[in-house]
């Protein structure tokens, strides 16, 4: 199991203001990405004149890939994320660097192919200390509302 020391983190005891209504803008801004994800294959679907759609859950799977990457390693934030006002912190506290992304992209894509795993994600982020689903926990990162700059 890993084990993070957290202590970089906002402490949810101390300013809950970081935690609130987490969970719920986490939902929100994962239907935006999955509508925008598809928006974005079937424009390569069209582009590519339709070679794309014959393989489309991997160009979804790629795309996928490519914009949560980009968009954690940029902003540590997806465009969903960033328009309900959450980012991903690592357990420093500090936004995501270029392999923090790329681990995190990858633990939530596999975390995403099995329902079981899913289910115990929404109730970890529902009711654990710091709202952290199962890929959070193990890569040692959480959702906090956005900090005024």
């Amino acid at each position: 199991m890993p084990n993070y020391d957290l202590s970089g983190l906002p402490d949810p005891d101390h300013d809950p203001q970081f935690y609130t209504g987490v969970p719920f803008k986490r939902l929100i801004a994962w239907f935006i990405d999955f509508f925008v994800i598809i928006a974005l294959g079937l424009g390569a679907s069209i582009a590519t004149i339709g070679i794309a759609a014959i393989f489309f859950p991997l160009t979804l799977l790629i795309i996928n890939l490519i914009y949560r990457i980009y968009f954690l390693k940029k902003r540590s934030a997806t465009p969903g994320m960033m328009l309900t006002g959450i980012e991903i912190r690592n357990h420093q506290g500090d936004r995501l660097t270029s392999e923090e992304a790329l681990w995190h992209t990858v633990v939530f894509t596999l975390a995403m192919m099995f329902v079981f795993i899913q289910i115990l994600s929404v109730a970890m982020m529902l009711f654990s200390h710091r709202g952290q689903g199962v890929h959070d926990y193990l890569r040692g990162t959480t959702a906090i509302n956005r900090p005024y700059q």
